[in-house]
C-alpha cells in the first residue's frame, strides 16, 4: 500500500481533479487508499482492482436492508413518476438485481422492466427490458458500485429523459470519518462516495436538471424538475393514498401473460 507521503493525491473519477488522500482502510482483507476531491467533493477509494473478488455474488451477503429498501423505493418511483405526470410511463430498473423492485412497481400498476448484466433475473421474469424506450430509468443503490459515475449517468440520460438514483450523500464539506457504514469494506462493493455538490457537478456537465431530497434520493432530467417533486418525496410513505384509484395492479394481468408465452 502506498503512504500517504508518497501519494497524496490521485486522479478523480469524477471531475479528473487532484483527490487528496484522507485515510486507509483494509478492504477485503488487504490496505485500500481513500481520497477526497476538493474540486466536486467526490470521496473514492484507490483504482478498486479487487472487483473480481467483490463480485462473486452480485448482492452482497450483508445487505439486509433490501426488503426494507425495495418497499420505500416503490413509493419513491411511483410519487417521482406522479410529480412527473407520468404515471402510465414506461420505466426501466437499471442493476435491477433480482427483480425485486420491477415485481413490486407491476404489482402496483406501474410499467417497470428488469435489466442487469451481472445478476439473475429471479422474480421479474418476462419483463426484461430490450433497449426499448422509456420514460425513466431508476439506478437505487448503484452510483457508489461505479467506476465512472459520469459516463454513466449519461449514458442513462440517452436511454430515458428522467433518471432517478439512490446513494447515501456525504453530508457538509468535512471527509467522512474511516468508521462511516457506508464505506462497507466488509464486501468491497463501495467504491465511491457523492456529495450534493459532485452530483450538481455531474448534472452540469452532462447538461441536465437536478434534484435532491438533501441525503438518499436524487433527480436527473432533460427538462426541469417541477419544486413539487420535493415534497412529493417526503411523502412517499403514503404513495397509495395519491395513486390507488389511477393505477390497476398488474399482477393478475403478468399472470395470464407468463401463463400463456412461458408456459
Amino acid at each position: 500500500m502506498a503512504q500517504a507521503q508518497d501519494v497524496p493525491i490521485d486522479l478523480c473519477r469524477v471531475c479528473s481533479g487532484s483527490s487528496r488522500w484522507i485515510f486507509s482502510k483494509v478492504v477485503l482483507g488487504r490496505p485500500v487508499d481513500y481520497f477526497d476531491c476538493p474540486t466536486c467533493g467526490y470521496f473514492q477509494t484507490e483504482t478498486p482492482h479487487w472487483l473480481e473478488e467483490a463480485y462473486t455474488n452480485a448482492i452482497n451477503d450483508v445487505d439486509t436492508g433490501i426488503m426494507t429498501r425495495n418497499a420505500k423505493n416503490v413509493g419513491r418511483v411511483t410519487m417521482t413518476l406522479l410529480s412527473l405526470s407520468l404515471l402510465k410511463g414506461r420505466v426501466v430498473d437499471h442493476a435491477g438485481g433480482y427483480g425485486i423492485l420491477v415485481r413490486m412497481l407491476r404489482d402496483a400498476g406501474i410499467d417497470a422492466y428488469w435489466s442487469d448484466k451481472y445478476c439473475k433475473n429471479l422474480l421479474a421474469k418476462g419483463f426484461e427490458d430490450e433497449n426499448s424506450s422509456c420514460d425513466l430509468v431508476t439506478a437505487f443503490e448503484v452510483f457508489e458500485h461505479l467506476t465512472d459515475p459520469v459516463a454513466d449517468l449519461r449514458k442513462m440520460l440517452e436511454a430515458a429523459p428522467v433518471v432517478l438514483i439512490s446513494t447515501e450523500l456525504i453530508l457538509g464539506t468535512a471527509s467522512p470519518s474511516d468508521d462511516w457504514w457506508y464505506l462497507a469494506p466488509e464486501h468491497g462493493q463501495h467504491i465511491g462516495f457523492f456529495r450534493q455538490a459532485t452530483l450538481a457537478w455531474m448534472a452540469s456537465k452532462i447538461g441536465c436538471h437536478y434534484a435532491s431530497d438533501g441525503r438518499t434520493v436524487h433527480l436527473f432530467s432533460h427538462a426541469p424538475i417541477p419544486r413539487s417533486w420535493r415534497l412529493f418525496m417526503r411523502w412517499q410513505g403514503r404513495w397509495k393514498f395519491f395513486v390507488s384509484r389511477r393505477l390497476i395492479s398488474k399482477t393478475n394481468e403478468d399472470f395470464t401473460f407468463l401463463r400463456q408465452h412461458r408456459g
